[in-house]
């Protein structure tokens, strides 16, 4: 089973006369941990702004379940529980004053009950050891805190797929492993992953698939 198709795909940004994707195709398959590896600047972000309906291709067709994706507002909300994406830079998506509040953002803008939202909120935090931390300034945190609570903001929503950008980018080994033990318990609670990475080690011990 596959959950993210990609055919025949192309994209190019406005302004530039050059294709960034040039008929794609790739498939993630339903529970696997997928690497995504290639050059600076062969597309690797460009594919996963696409994935979750940010981006729109300019030819070809991408599934989410079989099904290709829409692009209107109730369909790319709907769209964005289900693929959850965490960019390589966490200043780019934390958005709010605190840990908590950050966390709770998505869960908000779907209108969830103010009941509901704090049951999920506080269970995320301590599934990612966030508790101690849950009224901390996220300007106050360090680059692995950032990150964890990036990672926390998308899992809140349940995702079926987490897509991450270099997650491991400028951590330290110390970091570096808290952050692939936190994957590995999503892995394993039924989430299916895909990440871009530089690291090769790290593709190699870690990944199922791996996608050039």
């Amino acid at each position: 089973e596959y959950l993210l198709e990609f055919e025949q795909v192309y994209y190019t940004y406005p302004g530039t006369q050059q294709s960034v994707l040039n008929g794609l195709n790739i498939k993630i398959p339903s529970g696997k941990k997928c690497a995504l590896i290639g050059q600076n600047g062969c597309g690797k972000t460009t594919l996963f702004l696409l994935a979750n309906g940010l981006y729109k291709p300019d030819r070809g067709i991408i599934k989410w379940l079989n099904e290709p994706l829409r692009y209107h507002r109730n369909y790319l909300t709907k769209l964005r529980q289900k693929i959850g994406l965490v960019f390589q830079d966490p200043e780019q998506q934390l958005v709010a004053s605190t840990v908590e509040e950050d966390i709770s953002y998505g869960l908000c803008i779907l209108g969830l009950s103010p009941a509901e939202i704090q049951i999920r909120v506080e269970k995320i935090l301590g599934e990612f050891g966030l508790d101690s931390l849950a009224e901390k300034p996220v300007h106050h945190l360090s680059l692995g805190q950032k990150k964890r609570v990036s990672i926390a903001d998308v899992m809140v929503l349940e995702p079926q797929l987490l897509i991450l950008d270099e997650p491991t980018a400028y951590l330290d080994i110390k970091h570096t492993r808290n952050l692939m033990n936190t994957l590995k318990k999503i892995h394993g609670n039924g989430t299916t992953l895909l990440l871009a990475t530089h690291d090769l080690d790290l593709v190699y011990r870690w990944a199922d698939w791996v996608l050039v």
